[in-house]
């Protein structure tokens, strides 16, 4: 029979919403978070001609500051406070998970408990803070020479003076970012960090659909193209849902254990084994490994001979890296699948697994504990990866395709649907929760549960 927590859960609904003072609070936090996250989208830097900017947008489109302007919502292609968005914390947060995986002294912090993670997240803001420093440098160099290159002076007093200005704003605006989703994770719904995120991504939406919209009227798109898109949306939607909740459990038996009655018995449990471990670390690592030569050779300007051999053939290559390209696509499916295995084997450690199973007195029924154990969680683990790559290249790939053939906007690439879908559900599960939590509440006060007097 089901238990009383099953039927709870089963019979959970949005009816006693209005009852969760809590809920409704944490939530109109939220959404006040993310209302400043946007204003301060559209507050320039200081220094920045407007209008040449909007000029100087268009004639760097097809880079990899593409990808980063639809996570940070268009704050780069307006230069904006909080241009870097959060993509330098999620570089330095990476490099930090890499380094705790390889490095002994990182490895055995992190093994520390609560004091080790905060000590790794201590040195992932210093690395945040430094690679703001470094990329806004860059950017506000590369925004001067790349405007004159282009006779459009995006900034208005160019010279040291402005790129210091411009690094102090911008490190700022993204440590204040940082310090935003902190406060929506603690006090509002889901997770801060990947909030902002989606909240970027989601603010190019109207975008998309006015573009479509025009374009439809125009006659360029026609209702066919509409269609498509629709239903790709709606099967890519269906089937992340379905990919990223799909795991492999594994059963874990302990050894037999005295009751209080005086009966062995002996306790079960599942280790889940997601089938995309690596989430969407892999699409976007492969994107911007191929984006970032197009993007060097565009702030590089006039400076590329392409008369002469070498610039001739960096030229004849990088028409070949071009979206929708088959070279393009190609090494962007075989980027996806490198980079799902390597950082699975990065965030998932089966010896450590299996040694912290040994401790225990747990093991997989059929298997011997120690080495035995380690290889049957790594054999597992890389067929899973398998499904795992080829579903992460299918929804990635086939949407470069759709825009390709299309020309429609890169607001519905596979990447931006991997985090939308993502960050929903579990925004979404963590609202159950909550709901779930305020009918066990509810559930208490009226059996009025007293402990027994003696």
């Amino acid at each position: 029979m089901a238990s009383r927590a099953d039927n709870i859960a089963s019979n959970l609904s949005l009816a006693n919403f209005s009852k969760a003072t809590e809920l409704k609070n944490r939530i109109w936090f939220t959404i006040g978070a993310l209302i400043v996250f946007r204003f301060l989208s559209f507050v320039p830097l200081p220094g920045i001609n407007a209008r040449a900017l909007n000029q100087l947008a268009d004639v760097a489109q097809g880079g990899i500051l593409d990808m980063f302007n639809m996570f940070t919502g268009g704050s780069l292609e307006r230069m904006s406070l909080i241009a870097l968005g959060v993509m330098p914390y999620i570089t330095a947060s990476i490099v930090v998970q890499l380094a705790a995986a390889l490095h002994p002294a990182l490895a055995a912090l992190k093994k520390e408990g609560t004091a080790g993670r905060q000590k790794l997240n201590q040195y992932t803001r210093y690395g945040t803070v430094f690679l703001c420093s470094i990329q806004g440098w860059f950017l506000a160099a590369g925004l001067e020479s790349f405007g004159a290159s282009n006779g459009i002076a995006a900034v208005v007093d160019p010279g040291y003076m402005f790129r210091i200005g411009a690094v102090i704003s911008l490190v700022g605006g993204t440590m204040f970012l940082l310090w935003l989703g902190e406060q929506i994770t603690s006090r509002g719904i889901g997770n801060g960090v990947s909030l902002i995120i989606m909240a970027g991504i989601v603010a190019q939406f109207p975008t998309f659909v006015s573009n479509m919209g025009s374009g439809y009227s125009e006659g360029s798109i026609s209702t066919g193209i509409v269609v498509g898109f629709i239903l790709m949306v709606v099967v890519l939607i269906l089937g992340i849902c379905f990919f990223e909740r799909a795991q492999r459990r594994l059963l874990i038996q302990y050894p037999k254990r005295a009751t209080q009655r005086g009966m062995m018995q002996a306790d079960r449990s599942h280790l889940p084994l997601k089938l995309n471990t690596a989430g969407v670390i892999p699409p976007i690592f492969a994107s911007s490994l191929l984006l970032l030569p197009l993007t060097i050779t565009q702030f590089a300007g006039n400076s590329v001979d392409t008369e002469s051999a070498t610039g001739g053939v960096l030229q004849t290559t990088l028409q070949y890296l071009q979206h929708g390209q088959p070279l393009y696509m190609t090494l962007y499916g075989l980027g996806i699948i490198f980079f799902c295995f390597f950082y699975t084997a990065i965030v998932f450690n089966p010896e450590e697994t299996a040694e912290n199973l040994k401790k225990n007195g747990g093991f997989i029924p059929g298997i011997r504990p120690g080495k035995r154990t380690e290889e049957y969680l790594d054999y597992v683990l890389t067929r899973i990866t398998v499904i795992g790559a080829i579903y992460l290249t299918v929804v990635c790939v086939v949407p470069e395709y759709m825009i390709a053939q299309t020309g429609v906007p890169l607001f519905l690439g596979g990447t931006s649907l991997l985090i939308v879908v993502n960050v929903t559900v579990d925004t979404i599960s963590q609202i159950q929760s909550h709901l779930l939590a305020h009918q066990y509440g509810d559930l208490i006060k009226k059996a009025k549960l007293k402990g027994r007097l003696r």
